[in-house]
């Protein structure tokens, strides 16, 4: 079941978000100070591309004050927008009865554009 949800996800949209994610990683880590957060769109992309079958974790070493700061510079700097995006489509696709899985997956890419920093993908 989770290769039919991420096959259609793939086909009606998923692998656009994931070239975009992909995009802005390789251009974030052009610069030096980018890398980390080029680390975690690059994170980001990666649940895009194949979310269905996978989850996030945040781990318990994640409560430092480095990732509060790097979580909030995040936030700060754009973190939001993708987060309202992503916000967005998961309450358009969640509107009918058969885009609700998919609805899914965009809230559960808004709580890892809240804050990537801390943050593992698993499979399940």
């Amino acid at each position: 079941m989770n290769f039919l949800g991420n096959l259609v996800w793939l086909i009606f949209g998923g692998i656009i978000i994931a070239i975009e994610y992909f995009i802005g990683s390789l251009l974030l880590m052009v610069t030096i100070v980018g890398i980390p957060f080029g680390v975690q769109t690059l994170k980001m992309g990666a649940l895009a591309l194949w979310p269905f079958g996978r989850d996030t974790h945040v781990h318990s070493r994640a409560s430092g004050c480095l990732y509060i700061l790097m979580n909030l510079l995040w936030l700060l700097c754009g973190g939001i927008w993708i987060a309202l995006t992503h916000a967005f489509f998961g309450l358009l696709l969640c509107i009918t009865i058969i885009g609700i899985p998919f609805g899914l997956q965009h809230f559960k890419l808004t709580a890892v554009a809240l804050n990537p920093f801390g943050r593992d993908i698993v499979n399940i």
